[in-house]
Formats: structure tokens, sequence, C-alpha cells
């Protein structure tokens, strides 16, 4: 798990030599409100006069004729009065992150008809090729080839579902950690507070999503669904990035992803209760998240409500630091290990699928298995908004467990696991995946026959003429 959830952290240490250290180089990142990384609109982050204040990032490397601009953007960040994060603004700096392109100078672009045409043909072949390895049917109705703005416009909302209730409680944690007098002397400035960490969190994900636009694949890439349910997607221009270096043929790079974006909507397709699971451990983590208040306290009967600049200090002095709590790691570890489990399943899946048609099937596993274990973009901007890093060995794990499994019961003993979540492996269970896999399985239907007699029963009080009172086909009444 990450240590720095929404970017906080600890500043950077002071240099022995005051300023003009802090002039030659500070290579820790500006100190800003909140500790956030970097917070600051594209191409201004970090710049010029960054590390003294949260406005300097946006006008310090600025030519006089984006002030205006600037002074905008300021106007919009202090009249904010919405939820948690200002995800008009992160809207905003993602699309200008994605036309600045990525840092090997590669721009985005529209895609074309032959392009479109492409991902579709492969989506399709995909779906063919998985029909003989899975039980669980197609979940993709539509292929579609996005550019990178179109893939933050069509995941915004997901990730609206995913950080609003971790930026939630933040907030509400730093709120209600200043004493009442305090907060009544505070009024306005409270307020001024809610709107710049609303544009703080917002221009943070901005970043963080504008970029992660330039690296993705697809929709799928963090093992969770962020876009429409029903529709794969890929990226043409990020898929001939990924594949520029492998030595593979382009067309294999393309189906290879494709069968992995295309195995991942099968699950959660068809998996109803997978995504409310995923997300409500997002939740958890969020309910759990509490505010050390001890720096706090030494801190609040020093300040002067009148004087923006002293608190802000204190913010830059990372007075707020978010707490490990036992609620917090129960939500982290459900979650990690139901991620797990799910890309496990793809990986398995995918890999027996390809394995017989592709030449490159094994060179491509294991460049995404390397991809995960390097700390690949998607885990990377997922630890920075909710605090979690996936852990590549828990999909080693799961990948081999999934694999013992078809061995041992099936493609259909397999995949009935994802009938209910009481059924799926445990984090020990990847821990000894053999267990698993040879345990004795109950008989889940005689349960349900079980649960079903017994309700029966209770429903009609052991009358026979009014086990279905409410069948509407006037049995009950001609029984009376």
């Amino acid at each position: 798990m990450s240590d720095t959830p929404f970017g906080f952290g600890l500043p950077p240490e002071e240099p022995d030599d005051g300023d003009e250290g802090r002039k030659k180089g500070d290579q820790g990142g500006p100190a800003n409100p909140f500790g956030f990384p970097g917070m600051g609109l594209p191409g201004g982050a970090g710049g010029p006069g960054g590390a003294d204040n949260p406005f300097a990032a946006m006008f310090g490397a600025m030519n006089p004729n984006d002030l205006g601009a600037a002074f905008q953007q300021l106007g919009q960040m202090l009249s904010y009065d919405g939820g948690p994060v200002n995800w008009d603004m992160a809207k905003d700096i993602a699309r200008q992150t994605v036309a600045q392109g990525t840092a090997d100078g590669v721009k985005d672009a529209s895609v074309g008809v032959a392009e479109k045409s492409a991902v579709e043909e492969a989506v399709r072949l995909a779906d063919i090729w998985l029909d003989g390895v899975t039980s669980l049917p197609s979940g993709a109705n539509t292929a579609v080839a996005w550019s990178r703005a179109e893939w933050v416009e069509a995941t915004l909302p997901v990730w609206k579902e995913l950080v609003d209730p971790v930026a939630e409680r933040v907030g509400a944690a730093m709120g209600g950690v200043l004493p009442e007098e305090m907060q009544a002397m505070a009024g306005p400035l409270l307020g001024m507070m809610r709107s710049m960490g609303g544009a703080m969190f917002g221009q943070q994900i901005g970043q963080a999503v504008g970029t992660l636009a330039g690296e993705v694949v697809g929709s799928t890439d963090i093992g969770l669904p962020l876009g429409p349910a029903g529709r794969a997607a890929l990226l043409p221009l990020n898929i001939e990035g990924f594949g520029k270096d492998l030595g593979v043929p382009s067309d294999e790079v393309r189906l290879y992803l494709a069968l992995r974006e295309a195995a991942h909507a099968r699950l959660f397709a068809h998996v109803p209760w997978l995504r409310s699971h995923l997300f409500g451990a997002v939740e958890g983590y969020a309910r759990g998240i509490k505010v050390d208040t001890s720096k706090l306290e030494e801190v609040v009967g020093q300040l002067d409500p009148s004087n923006p600049e002293q608190l802000q200090e204190a913010l830059a002095g990372g007075m707020f630091q978010p707490q490990d709590t036992p609620e917090q790691k129960a939500a982290l570890a459900r979650l990690e290990t139901a991620l797990a489990l799910v890309e496990g399943w793809v990986d398995a899946v995918v890999h027996e699928a390809a394995k017989p048609r592709l030449t490159s099937a094994d060179a491509m596993r294991e460049t995404m298995r390397r991809r995960r274990a390097s700390g690949g973009p998607a885990e990377q901007t997922f630890a920075t908004l909710i605090g979690l890093e996936l852990r590549p060995r828990r999909l080693r794990d799961a990948s081999r467990l999934w694999a013992s499994l078809t061995d041992a019961r099936g493609v259909d003993g397999r995949d009935g696991l994802w009938e209910h979540p009481d059924m799926l492996p445990t984090a020990s269970d990847l821990d000894d995946p053999d267990g698993f896999v040879h345990r004795e399985q109950l008989d889940f239907s005689e349960i349900d026959k079980m649960l079903g007699e017994a309700a029966e029963k209770r429903g009609g009080g052991g009358g026979k003429g009014e086990e279905e009172p409410g069948r509407g086909d006037g049995e009950g009444e001609e029984k009376k």
C-alpha cells in the first residue's frame, strides 16, 4: 500500500543553507497545501516559485499573454462550491495534459477509419477465441477505438465514482479536526479552504488521468471497468507505442491486447456482484480514513484565522497526516485480493486462448507481467489516488491458481466460482493454491434446495393453500 494516498506526505527537508540551497535545485518537488506533489496547471507545476505557494506553480512559468487565463482559473478555484473534487477542473486539466503529448513527443490524434476497423476485427476475433476457453459469454456489444482525449471523456465518470468517497472523507476529516470555536471564527476561511481543496484534488486527479491517457492501451488496464458497460475499447496510438520495441508484428500485439480487453468485458458483464464488490472496498477504505490530530492540536492554538498565509504554511508543513487504520487495511486487503483474482483469471484464460495461435503469446504475456512488476502507470496512478498498489506476486499466484483449477475441474468448474464472492479463493488460498484446488467442493445446489424448502415452509406457515398467495393465478383463493 502506498504511504501517501492522495499525495499526502511529509514536506521536503529544508536545506542547510536556507533559501539559497533551495534555489540551487530542490529535487523534492514543491511544498504546497495538502502536500500534493507537482500541484499546478500543466506546464506550470514545479516551475519558478512553485515551492513557495500554490499559485506560484500557476504563474511562475507563465508569459504575460497567459495571465488572463490564469486569473480566470484562479477565480474558478475560489468560486467553486461543489463536491469534494472540482471535476470540471479535473477534466480541463486532463484534456490539457493530453494535448501536450507524452514525454516522447507523441501527440494525440483522431482515430482513422482503418484503425477503427482493425480494432473491431481484433475484438471480434478475440471473442471467438475466448469462446473456447471460458464458459462466460461475450460481454462486449461493441468494440471502439479511442483517442487519448476520448479515453479521458469516457472514463471520468468512473474515476468520479472511485475518487469522490476518498476525497469526501479526507475533506471531512480535515474540517472536523478544528475546534468548534475555531470553525466559527474561521467560517469564510474554511469555505475558501474547501474550494481550494476541491480545486487541488481536481488538479491532481486531472494531471494523473491525463498522464495515464498517454499510456493505457484499453479501458481495463487497472483491472477495473473504467469504460461504459458492454464496450471493449482500445487506443491504437498507445498500442503502437506499447509494441514499438517488442519485435512483434503490430497485428499480433493488437490481437493480444484485444483478448485481454474482451476477457475483462466478459467477467464484468456476467459476474453482476463483482463491480459493486470492488467499488465497495474502495468506499470501505475511505470510511477508514483518519487524520492524525496531534500535530494539528499543537499548531491550532498559534493560528490566526485572519492570516491565511499562516494557515497555508501550516498546511505546507504537513499538519494533516492520514493514518492507516484497521478498517482501511481490511478494505484494501479485500480489494487487493479481488483485483488479483480478476487479473489472474484474465491472464490465465488469455494465455490459454493465445498460446496455440500466436507465436508471440509467451513473450506478450511476460511483457504484461513485467509491466505490472515494474510498477506500471496504472498501478502508480491508482496508488496516488486511493493509496493502493497492486502486488504483482499476487497476480502471478492467482494466475497459477486459475490454471490449476482448469486442469482439475474444467472450464465450467473454474468459472463457476464467480457465481458468489464466498466461493472465490481468499488471500490465504493464493498462498496455498494446491490446497484450494484439491479441497472438496461444496454442493451448492443442495444448499440452495434446502434454503428454498425452508423459505417455502416459513412463507406458507405449514398450510398448503398459502404457499404462493402472491402468484396472482387464482389458485390461492380456490384452495381457501
